[in-house]
């Protein structure tokens, strides 16, 4: 699951970037959790969870801790996750490249909502991030997985039990044998 932190002091941007970025994630199909942090203080106070984060969304003019300092905290956690600095002054456009931010956004762009939907996709490509769905035709119905959300496949005389992670644990059933299915998904 894709987790994606949203720190802003302006409640207003923050819910525009959240549903930009949701809009974006459901045509992709995906699985992913947005959380919003209404100021730098908020968002380190979770400490060494910052990790649990793929991407971060930050505004950098906001009160006692700025944008760019909450990014300096969170690159002391490491590398793995991107950074996207949202905000309407240019200024600090430099200090950007110094935490390794992936896109600098401004506020005020007339294309916001294409220009989140660019970035995700500049995300996505240097995440290598792809998920592989496919049909199948269970015994309670057709139905579309993410491949990657298949927990295990077990197989009872030549039924074939799926357990599939969505809300909660959910299995589905189909006949065949797990020679067979490893043929078909090679």
């Amino acid at each position: 699951m894709l987790r994606i932190a949203v720190c802003d002091d302006e409640s207003y941007f923050s819910q525009l970037i959240k549903k930009y970025i949701e809009t974006f994630l459901w045509k992709k199909e995906l699985e992913f959790k947005i959380d919003i942090f209404n100021s730098g203080e908020e968002l380190l106070e979770i400490g060494s969870e910052l990790i649990n984060y793929n991407i971060f969304f930050l505004d950098i003019d906001m009160e006692k801790i700025n944008g760019v300092r909450v990014a300096q905290k969170i690159r002391e956690y490491g590398f793995e996750s991107y950074i996207v600095f949202v905000t309407a002054y240019i200024d600090y456009s430099l200090e950007g490249y110094k935490v390794d931010a992936i896109r600098y956004l401004l506020k005020n762009n007339l294309n916001f909502e294409a220009t989140i939907h660019e970035c995700m996709e500049a995300i996505f490509e240097k995440m290598n991030y792809v998920v592989s769905k496919k049909i199948f035709s269970f015994n309670e119905g057709e139905k579309k997985v993410a491949l990657e959300r298949i927990l295990y496949i077990e197989s009872r005389l030549h039924k074939l039990e799926f357990h599939i992670i969505e809300e909660e644990m959910k299995i589905y059933t189909m006949y065949g044998t797990l020679n067979e299915l490893e043929k078909e998904m090679k």
